[in-house]
């Protein structure tokens, strides 16, 4: 095969990889290709629910003729596996093919992994070339290489203001400042992230359910803020269909502890389903480093912060947003609530410039996206 043909045969299992997106973590997304030695794609596949058969296993089934596989190129878009986990190693099913050559597009940084996988696909006499579109590869999967590198989520930032920087009227009304086209897109984000989470103020004032409603996707666990441990139990995320899925951040342990209680648990016949996160409490609120760490431990590798002034604030000013979302809605209020405040920045010579940024149209509204 040529350069060029191996990059076309990767980005095709960089497509097919995708598909898997918000189905597979935490695991990461992964595409395979099979292309036989007469240069015909004879199997492809991809990880597409976590804890079932990855994209190489997936793409070897794929194979009408496994006569076909001899001297076959493998194209996968990361590092085959070398550890049992919920699945047997990938790189030991590929090493036990009559495959001429496997191509990789990055090696998994992952310490059970880590070039363990290559090793033993070499060991076995099999032609191992990586590198192939690795920056494509990373971008993929750039939640869960951030979820291992800084073990916690990685942080999406999504505020809607007005073109004066509002987020809601004086009255509280926020309802709705972004278009159609802007609130399908949020509804995008959330069947691909892990989580989406708020805090208790949005919460309490305007009730959202953080589900996915307006195109198709799976539903995300949900994460709300609620330091003292009080909002009412009525609440959309407390009490919906998808009310297992939703997270409590609290530093009220004696209370939540409480309600967390199995056996008063029994004599409740509206106890929370979800589970409850304890972390300290610093100046009166929850410590959300903490808690996103804790996040990670459950598995969550990317999150959407859909919150207020305060959450987004108080998010910013800790230096733990990866990507801020900004829509800007063609619209003057002239008052009300802020979208950012408080960020102790008082010199043009502190700000923070994004380390990437790009412009996009949604509907009538502009799209910032920038990464910090």
């Amino acid at each position: 095969m040529t350069a060029k043909q191996d990059k076309i045969w990767m980005q095709r299992a960089l497509s097919l990889a995708e598909k898997g997106r918000g189905y597979v973590s935490p695991n990461p997304m992964v595409g395979c290709v099979i292309v036989s030695e007469d240069g015909d794609v004879i199997g492809e596949g991809y990880h597409e629910r976590y804890g079932q058969a990855h994209a190489e296993v997936n793409a070897v089934r794929s194979v009408k003729d496994s006569s076909q596989l001899k001297n076959a190129t493998v194209y996968v878009t990361l590092e085959p596996c070398s550890h049992h986990g919920k699945t047997p190693p990938c790189a030991d099913f590929l090493a036990a093919k009559p495959i001429k050559r496997v191509v990789v597009a990055m090696t998994d940084p992952s310490e059970k992994v880590n070039g363990k996988g290559l090793e033993r696909i070499r060991k076995s006499g099999i032609e191992v070339d990586t590198g192939i579109l690795q920056k494509e590869a990373r971008q993929l999967n750039e939640s869960w290489l951030h979820y291992l590198e800084f073990d916690r989520p990685f942080i999406t930032l999504k505020i809607a203001q007005t073109a004066d920087g509002y987020i809601a009227a004086p009255n509280g009304d926020s309802k709705w400042i972004s278009s159609k086209e802007s609130r399908e897109q949020v509804h995008i984000w959330r069947s691909q992230n892990d989580a989406v989470m708020v805090g208790r103020n949005t919460a309490l004032y305007d009730n959202p359910s953080l589900t996915v409603r307006l195109v198709e996707g799976r539903q995300p666990k949900r994460v709300v803020i609620d330091g003292p441990f009080s909002l009412p139990r009525n609440l959309n995320l407390f009490s919906d269909q998808f009310e297992e899925k939703t997270f409590i951040i609290t530093h009220n342990k004696e209370k939540s502890q409480a309600e967390a209680d199995p056996m008063l648990k029994m004599f409740q016949s509206n106890y929370f389903r979800g589970e409850i996160i304890h972390v300290e409490e610093v100046n009166g609120h929850s410590r959300l480093k903490e808690g996103m760490r804790k996040l990670a431990e459950k598995g969550i590798t990317s999150l959407l912060v859909e919150g207020g002034q305060q959450l987004s604030s108080a998010l910013l000013k800790l230096g733990i947003v990866d990507r801020l979302q900004l829509f800007i809605a063609p619209k003057l209020l002239g008052g009300g609530t802020k979208s950012v405040m408080g960020l102790d920045i008082n010199r043009m010579e502190d700000i923070v410039p994004f380390k990437e940024f790009s412009w996009s149209q949604s509907g009538p509204d502009m799209l910032l996206t920038a990464d910090l």
